[in-house]
This record gives C-alpha cells, structure tokens and sequence, in this order.
C-alpha cells in the first residue's frame, strides 16, 4: 500500500526547518549574497538546532537520521537561502563517503569531529579539466613509504576555505583512468595545503567556493578512505546519495518562487485588476506548481530507496535533472511575472533566478544527469 504522508516527527522537523529559514536565513541572505560572505552565525544556530550533519549514526555523535530526512531539511531551508544551505550541506556530501568506506576509526574522528563542533568539511573532486568526468581527474597521488603524497589542484570546492578536512580524490596514473582512483581524508592544517582565491560567482554567492592546491602533501596510511580503484565507485556510490538533496534543494526554491509570485500577482495591478487575474501570468504560476509538486515527489521517492537499500542512480539523476531545470525555469518566470521589479535587487526574486543556474550544474550537470539515464535505460 502507498502512503505519501510524512511521519510527524518528519512534518515537525519540515516545520522547524522552515521557521528557521523564514526567521534566520531570510533576513540575512540579501546581504550575505551582496557581500559574498557565508554567515557563520547562522550556520552555528543550524548546527546547534540539528539541522547539520543529520545523517551521521548516533554512535558517533549524530543523529541518525535517514536520507529523506536529510531530503526534507534541504528543502524547508533552501526555501531561505539556496546558497547559505549548499554550505551547510557541504557537510553532508564529505561526510557521506566517510559513512559509506570509512573505518571505525576515520568514522570516529571525523564524523565525531563534525558532531562535537561547528566546523566544516569539504568534497574535492572537480578539476580544471575535470568536472562531470570525474575519471579524467589529474591530482595525483604516491605511495611514499607508509604515507602517501599529493600534488594537484581541486576548484570550486564548497567551504574550501572554512574546511577542517577534505575527502579528496586522487589518482596513481592518469592513464588509467577510474582504475587510478583512490580517496583520502586530508587535514586542513596538513603542510603544503594551501587554498586559493575565493570565488566571484554569479548566483550562491553566500556559499563559500575556492580551489584546493595539494604540493606534496603527506598524508598518513591511517587516511586512507578507499584504495586505488575503488576512489572513482566511491564517488559515484556518493553522488547517488546527495543528488536527492540537490532536488530537494530545487524543490525549496521552487516554492519560494511560487509563493512570491502568487502574492506579487495579487498586490500588483495593471489594467484595473490584479495581475493574477490575466491568464498568461495564471498559467506561469500553474507550472511553476506543477514543477514543483513533481520535483518534490522524484526527490522523496529518491531519498525513499537510499533509506530502503534500493541503489538506484536513475531514481537520483530523474531527481537532479528534472529539479533543477524546473527550478531554472520557475525562477525566470518568477523575474516574468516581476516585470521590472523581478529585475532588480529590491525584489527577491532577481537573486533566485541567479542561484537556480547553479543547480543545473554541480554534483553532476543536467546534460550528466539524461547521460546516466540514457545509459542505465540502454544497459537494461
């Protein structure tokens, strides 16, 4: 029998969540986006009211809470602010491959170390010239007695600068592509780690985003996360993981979209009636909803397998992909039903047109998402 209702302990952390965004987030996340500034206070608060790393097991200081959990945060807070929340939610993408491979003692001192304080983690795939092929990634790692030592450069790692660690993927030899690929925990304070430039970005610009440069740097066997050949299926085993929330993050936003533009289109007038009464701008917030509603269900339904022992890639891509282009477009018709106003940043509605693009291209683009499917369906 199918049963689409939350749980109330999961429509009780939904409202939580949501209140926070409304109180908390809202009220910073103009200025945040102007100033380029990731507000750590905030991110304390979350942190303190168990908004972050939900998904850590209990034995290690978290709350175990499942994938749709997760899910259903993401999207009360992306509601907010989409870029504040990819920072937070940072976490939860380095912390998932160390709750996948890691061992009882990486599991203990990182995901512990994420659990006692507010502190950050980062993810370090993407390359200069390697973004959706993660196979082609150049960093480089050798086995240098019991350590091993890296040189490379990872971009656009989210909270690169505010990281206290970073799962980092690597390869032996470039020429053997995944094969090649191994993953280690690398500390922040590790000699020859240095961070570069922070990021002057179009939309999420309260996100922190900044390269990672590796110039041998030593990193003991005991951070080992996966051997070589087991680095490239780790990461995929991850993105399967957190594309659900990128969805539900869409999802978030979506319905900010949605409700600004049914209250503009009730308050705005032009021909002596509400602009919500004309039918082009009705059939704009009819898809907007449409979008919405149908996002929400890809993702839970996602989220809903992962929790449920169900490996499904496909069930993640049809999420990410159909998110975040829905969310690309609600948001331009957001701006449309705007006018003028949607133009310019006394309006909210200038800033969620500029974070939406990102979600059609990280974790994985949405031209990325339609290969993982056409491939799975082909495969079959």
């Amino acid at each position: 029998m199918l049963n689409f209702a939350l749980s109330d302990e999961q429509q009780a952390l939904m409202n939580e969540a949501r209140r926070f965004a409304e109180q908390r987030i809202i009220p910073v996340a103009a200025q945040a986006d102007r100033d380029a500034q990731f507000p750590i206070e905030v991110f304390k608060e979350a942190w303190e009211l168990g908004f972050v790393n939900v998904t850590v097991p209990e034995e290690h200081g978290g709350a175990g809470l499942g994938q749709l959990d997760n899910a259903l945060l993401s999207e009360a807070l992306s509601f907010g602010c989409t870029g504040i929340h990819t920072s937070m939610l940072a976490n939860t993408l380095a912390l998932t491959p160390i709750k996948l491979a890691g061992n009882d003692d990486q599991k203990r001192r990182y995901l512990g170390k994420l659990t006692s304080e507010p502190v950050f983690a980062s993810y370090c795939t993407t390359e200069p010239s390697a973004g959706s092929d993660v196979a082609a990634l150049k960093t480089r790692f050798e086995k240098v007695g019991d350590d091993y030592v890296l040189n490379g450069e990872k971009c656009w790692i989210t909270n690169a600068s505010l990281a206290s660690f970073y799962v980092v993927f690597a390869t032996s030899d470039t020429e053997k592509r995944h094969k090649g690929i191994a993953a280690f925990i690398v500390d922040r304070e590790s000699a020859g780690l240095s961070i570069g430039k922070h990021e002057d970005k179009l939309g999420q610009r309260a996100s922190d985003t900044a390269a990672v440069h590796f110039e041998n740097v030593t990193v003991p066997a005991a951070n080992l996360l996966a051997a070589e050949g087991h680095g490239f299926k780790l990461a995929m085993e991850t993105f399967n993981e957190t594309r659900p929330d990128i969805a539900a993050m869409a999802t978030g936003l979506m319905q900010r979209c949605l409700e600004e533009s049914v209250k503009y289109a009730k308050e705005r007038k032009t021909f002596g009636v509400p602009i919500g009464e004309h039918q082009m701008i009705q059939a704009m917030i009819a898809e907007m909803a449409i979008g919405t509603e149908a996002t929400r269900w890809l993702y839970r339904k996602a989220a809903w397998n992962l929790d449920h022992g169900v490996r499904d890639p496909i069930a993640s891509a049809y999420a990410k992909a159909y998110g975040a282009d829905a969310a690309m477009k609600a948001a331009t018709d957001a701006v449309q039903i705007f006018g003028g106003n949607g133009y310019v940043r006394d309006y909210p509605v200038e800033k969620l047109m500029r974070d939406a693009k990102l979600l059609q291209i990280y974790e994985g683009t949405s031209q990325i998402q339609r290969v993982v499917i056409a491939r799975s369906l082909l495969r079959q």
